[in-house]
């Protein structure tokens, strides 16, 4: 990574985003969600890995398998330093989805 990119500082890539929230279990896993053209960023469709995710952008995406695919909508409130516990992932986003009727 070349200093003074910005990453990590203005922005950072949506699938290294994905990982530190743990969306999945590796990095590559990550990218393979969104080059599958499951995840929405403010409501543009996107299969870039590399695209640069902010604080503010709202992500829209399935989790598991289409069947029982399950829709999460989050708001980015932080970047990811790294990949820590999941209490420290939640405090990345904001879960917007709605609940689940009982």
């Amino acid at each position: 990574m070349v200093a003074g990119d910005g990453e990590d500082r203005d922005w950072q890539r949506l699938d290294k985003w994905l990982w530190c929230a743990r969306v999945a279990k590796s990095r590559a896993a990550c990218a393979r969600i969104v080059e599958a053209g499951t995840v929405r960023v403010n409501r543009q469709p996107t299969d870039k890995p590399h695209y640069r995710l902010r604080p503010g952008d709202v992500l829209t995406f399935a989790l598991g398998s289409p069947e029982r695919g399950v829709v999460r909508i989050w708001k980015v409130l932080a970047l990811g330093d790294r990949r820590g516990p999941a209490s420290e992932a939640r405090t990345l986003f904001e879960d917007l989805s709605a609940a689940p009727e009982a």
